[in-house]
């Protein structure tokens, strides 16, 4: 497994966003890419994962790419896929890509579970997430991609935001980016976000529920073919 990429923007921060829980990574970095201009500078090649592929709209959506955002130098990662037990690998190749970028901050995304009503975020590492509406976390685990990059990097954050459950939680989504646009000062529109972020979330829910479904048939014909 290795990431490819066609330009190298040294001094880049990397902002990655995984598939976890409420999908507020995945919701919150598809806004990042379609409201900022970032342009596809890579992907991830790979034959440890399953070979899948999206249509949205006409359109090829590539599983595990990476984008830049040029006005912020924020390289972003774009997933769709479940990545269980290729943690350590995927962390890896983002290392590598961190060290021939130059950079000096990760920032990971992560939902995590609450009995909280209100979305509220919380971060672990810079300080200055706090100027940006999140509060310090004090108890949590955290597991996955973000995990292993903590783990291996010493200038990794991990912004956190409690999410209502497993379906896609697009309130939770725009609660990160709310604080990411504070953090960079990136002069978003925040007032129509919820209502933007809604239309992430039934795309994105779209995708992964025909990904899932596609893997369900693959399992039952290799069942069929075993007997």
């Amino acid at each position: 497994m290795k990431i490819n990429l066609t330009s190298k923007p040294k001094g880049a921060v990397i902002l990655e966003g995984f598939p976890g829980f409420g999908f507020v990574s995945n919701i919150a970095v598809e806004f990042l890419i379609e409201h900022l201009g970032a342009v596809q500078i890579g992907e991830f090649e790979y034959d440890e994962l399953p070979a899948t592929v999206a249509i949205h709209e006409k359109k090829l959506v590539n599983p595990m790419a990476v984008f830049y955002i040029q006005k912020y130098n924020l390289v972003v990662l774009h997933t769709l896929l479940n990545v269980k037990g290729q943690e350590w690998k995927i962390a890896e190749c983002i290392l590598q890509m961190a060290k021939d970028l130059e950079t000096k901050e990760i920032i990971s995304l992560e939902g995590v579970a609450s009995e909280e009503e209100t979305p509220q975020a919380y971060y672990h590492g810079n300080s200055k997430f706090e100027q940006a509406g999140a509060k310090p976390v004090e108890e949590c685990v955290v597991l996955g991609v973000s995990a292993a990059l903590m783990l291996r990097h010493p200038n990794v954050s991990c912004l956190f935001v409690n999410a209502h459950s497993n379906l896609p939680d697009s309130g939770a989504a725009a609660k990160l980016i709310e604080v990411l646009n504070k953090y960079f000062g990136m002069n978003l529109d925040t007032k129509p976000l919820l209502k933007q972020a809604e239309a992430f979330e039934r795309k994105i829910h779209r995708i992964l529920h025909e990904s899932e479904k596609t893997q369900t048939e693959l399992d039952k014909k290799g069942m069929s073919y075993l007997g």
